[in-house]
């Protein structure tokens, strides 16, 4: 079978219990090839009792997967990465014709899923718990960490299998089940990335496709008990409303507003490149893109000359093809894109590049890469999550300046500074209101170490020990084996410690 034809195989599947199923439901969404305009496939609107069916499969499945030893999952999880790797570039041409990035994106993307399961699953036989010293002689004090349950993974379109991955592998080394809702654009990649799990018992990974209705009751239900979900801040601020209602734990990565501050000790040639591919990676379609650039006024005039020449050379097209720069995911995507772009003009920012249609590209949802000017610390496009290509450039007369205008933004995902100077580099460390900063270099993950938010960007983390933590529940334990009685503590109290022999004494 070609991998053409496994578009037409996968569309309206369900993976349920193990195997893919079509979908009972009358309800289809369209999947549109965002570098064609054409319709590559179509997904099931899943029905009320297909989700219940697949909540009702993963509270049996999570159950026979913590029956296995630790050691055997984690070899089982090894397994499962090795196969990644081996098939990663078929998963990176599904991730491309779904939402748009190119090959070269896509298949690196699917090769840091491996390596975050690979992490996981050492992991997750090391945090078990902890021993502590007794505050009683003879007794044995620790605790043990727990799964939570069934865990409801909402992914969004831009990074479908990273993303999946980094909560994924956390949740199952953790001992849980996990339900997938991936995108509407991007669930056929999802569908086909379940045969690197085939091994697992059945049920433990699963994968529901549809709209807004199937998150919302996947998140409702009372037999699901942790959300992660990516995506915008009003749907994560509906979500922990719902998951308030019953305490139910919530892994949030909402919206960045990342800024990148470029202060006169930077080196310029390389500064400038990474500002292009911090603005510019999957289209600007990133968590963690630059945002928002502040940079000094001495060395303002060059940068800018150097960063528009470098935007200049980036190759725009099919993500197939030998490109940079790949279409918008959606149509929406673009029209919203460039709405923002439209009032960014209104509100006096001058175009130095891009911002328009790229000539040739009748078809598909490019834009090119803008770089703009003259643009206000106050304006639209400075204060919001633009999610495209753009890099919007500020003037700042200080690093004072820079600082204050970076923290005053009401996201709190990623920051970036060039500099070579050293107490401009740590009193960004101290100062910087962000939960991930970049010195000199922008945009990188490290599996060990968290990746998360302050502010309206969200809440909780994903990565390192932090991540794997946010999938487990602690239960503190006391032990006396002796089972003595606890005279110090219990009924009756003596009287030499009622308040009138204090009084007395």
């Amino acid at each position: 079978m070609t991998l053409h034809q496994e578009f037409d195989r996968l569309s309206g599947t369900l993976y349920v219990d193990g195997a893919y199923l079509k979908s009972r439901s009358s309800e289809w969404i369209p999947v549109i090839d965002p570098a064609t305009e054409d319709r590559i496939a179509e997904i099931a609107n899943a029905a009320e009792t297909e989700v219940e069916d697949v909540i009702d499969i993963a509270n049996i499945a999570r159950k026979r997967w913590l029956a296995i030893d630790p050691r055997t999952r984690s070899t089982t999880l090894h397994e499962v990465a090795a196969r990644i790797r081996r098939d990663k570039a078929i998963y990176g041409y599904f991730m491309t014709r779904e939402e748009g990035k190119p090959f070269k994106e896509s298949v690196d993307e699917t090769s840091w899923c491996a390596t975050a399961i690979d992490y996981y699953a050492e992991l997750g036989r090391h945090e078990v718990g902890r021993i502590a010293g007794a505050t009683v002689p003879g007794q044995f004090h620790f605790s043990i960490k727990e799964p939570l349950g069934t865990v409801v993974i909402i992914l969004p379109f831009n990074f479908p299998l990273v993303l999946l991955c980094w909560e994924l592998a956390a949740a199952l080394a953790a001992g849980n089940s996990v339900i997938i809702k991936p995108h509407e654009q991007t669930s056929i990649t999802t569908l086909k990335f379940m045969e690197v799990f085939a091994d697992l018992p059945k049920g433990l990974v699963q994968v529901v496709t549809g709209g807004p209705r199937v998150a919302q009751q996947l998140v409702k239900s009372r037999k699901t008990h942790c959300i992660a979900y990516t995506g915008s801040v009003p749907i994560a601020q509906k979500i922990m409303k719902v998951c308030a209602e019953t305490f139910k734990p919530a892994l949030i990565e909402a919206s960045g507003n990342d800024p990148f501050i470029v202060m006169p000790s930077a080196p310029l040639d390389v500064a400038v490149r990474a500002a292009a591919f911090a603005a510019y990676l999957n289209c600007g379609q990133v968590c963690t893109s630059a945002e928002r650039f502040y940079v000094h006024d001495s060395i303002h005039d060059e940068f800018v000359e150097r960063l528009v020449s470098e935007t200049k050379k980036l190759r725009i097209g099919n993500g197939l093809e030998n490109v940079d720069i790949g279409p918008m995911a959606t149509f929406r995507q673009r029209d919203r894109f460039e709405a923002l772009l439209a009032r960014a003009r209104q509100e006096g920012a001058k175009f130095a590049a891009g911002g328009v249609r790229p000539p040739g590209l009748n078809h598909g949802w490019f834009i090119e890469p803008a770089v703009l000017t003259d643009v206000a610390p106050d304006a639209e496009i400075m204060n919001g999550e633009s999610f495209g290509p753009v890099a919007p450039i500020c003037r700042v007369k200080s690093f004072d300046e820079a600082l204050e205008l970076a923290n005053r933004s009401e996201f709190g995902l990623g920051a970036n500074l060039y500099s070579r100077d050293m107490s401009e580099m740590m009193r960004a460390v101290n100062e910087v209101e962000s939960g991930i900063l970049w010195i000199n270099a922008p945009v990188l993950d490290n599996d060990a170490l968290p990746f998360g938010g302050r502010k309206l960007s969200g809440i909780g983390r994903q990565l390192g020990p932090e991540g794997l933590a946010q999938f487990q529940s602690s239960k503190f334990v006391m032990i006396d084996p002796a089972a003595q009685p606890q005279d110090f503590w219990w009924f009756p109290y003596p009287e030499a410690e009622s308040y009138e022999q204090a009084k007395a004494g």
